[in-house]
């Protein structure tokens, strides 16, 4: 089976077709509205086409290329709950959300793949999304299926949960299966960063990673609309503490020689991760290089899809394309 063609919209930094060209899917067309993730794009993969444009005013029919793809896949921004604040941002994030489904109807992809959080798939307050896309999908001839999975049972050094919807048409679900862990232990930061905290010479590298023992908390991105680069909110902040890493700013670089690490006296006293070992922590390879400033280069980190875990649902969604199922009467959604 050669590879397969694939939409990707919503595209961000591109974690997710990264994974799923690694899982031998091919980018007919990737679309995002952020001009320096669409920068990014262009620099790791020139030969990709990226289209700069906001998905609630695409129009398929002026780019009928991605006409019956194999796969259309979508990593729109994570929708919010609950903060008033919030509230503007999280219906754009509902209609993205939308607007993914709908462009189903134009595409007609075999599979189609949805990235978004973990309270997506039973939270109360998303149940009419829920409800939207479970009506479209069945108009459409999908059966799906929704489910978790955690970054960090796939290499990828950061407890991350992700909210994912598969779709896939009627004589190729019954083949689908979720990704199962490719990891036993999962890696911590200590291990993962170690390399690279120590390249500055920073003579306590080796004390601090041998303290640094378990994965870290999920990395947030943040709003495009206000805050800069830190690691996420208080709860998030502490337990980057309870690894000696201040998590209120991202670092320009490495610690030297000369920093002492003195966690026991506060911020002050801790390390600081730089944008680069963040982009480690979410599982992209070092080579991936990031368009823009600290804060841009930060927000598309924290914003995208693990690329392994991406590979690692591109390769079941393969297995079953390649595979005709028999059909089943009825339809299924599993959260």
């Amino acid at each position: 089976m050669g590879k397969l063609r694939f939409v990707d919209v919503c595209a961000g930094a591109g974690g997710l077709a990264l994974g799923l060209e690694q899982a031998g899917f091919d980018p007919v067309l990737l679309l995002d509205k952020n001009p320096v993730a669409c920068d990014t794009l262009r620099r790791n993969r020139p030969s990709w086409r990226v289209l700069e444009t906001d998905l609630l005013g695409f129009s398929p029919s002026r780019y009928q290329e991605i006409y019956d793809v194999d796969l259309l896949s979508a990593g729109p921004p994570r929708v919010r709950s609950g903060a008033a604040l919030a509230r503007t941002e999280t219906e754009t994030e509902l209609r993205l959300l939308e607007a993914a489904v709908y462009l189903a109807h134009a595409v007609q992809p075999r599979a189609l793949v949805i990235e978004n959080v973990p309270g997506l798939l039973s939270a109360p307050e998303f149940a009419p999304i829920r409800d939207l896309i479970s009506n479209e999908l069945k108009h459409l001839g999908y059966r799906f299926r929704w489910f978790l999975l955690n970054a960090a049972d796939f290499g990828v050094p950061q407890n991350r949960r992700q909210g994912l919807l598969v779709a896939l048409k009627e004589r190729h679900f019954d083949a689908f299966r979720p990704p199962e862990p490719t990891v036993r232990d999962h890696l911590s930061v200590g291990r993962a960063l170690h390399r690279s905290m120590a390249t500055g010479g920073w003579r306590e590298a080796d004390r601090w990673a041998a303290q640094a023992r378990s994965p870290a908390p999920t990395l947030v991105g943040g709003s495009e609309r206000r805050g800069g680069a830190d690691l996420g909110p208080t709860g998030t902040r502490n337990a980057w503490a309870r690894m000696g890493v201040d998590g209120s700013s991202v670092a320009d670089n490495v610690p030297g020689a000369d920093f002492i690490w003195a966690p026991e006296a506060g911020r002050h006293g801790m390390v600081r991760i730089t944008t680069d070992q963040a982009a480690l922590l979410q599982g992209f390879p070092s080579h991936w290089e990031f368009a823009g400033k600290k804060t841009a280069r930060y927000r598309q980190i924290g914003h995208a899809s693990p690329p392994p875990v991406a590979k690692a649902l591109g390769l079941m969604i393969r297995a079953a394309l390649s595979t005709m199922a028999s059909p089943v009467a009825g339809y299924t959604s599993t959260p």
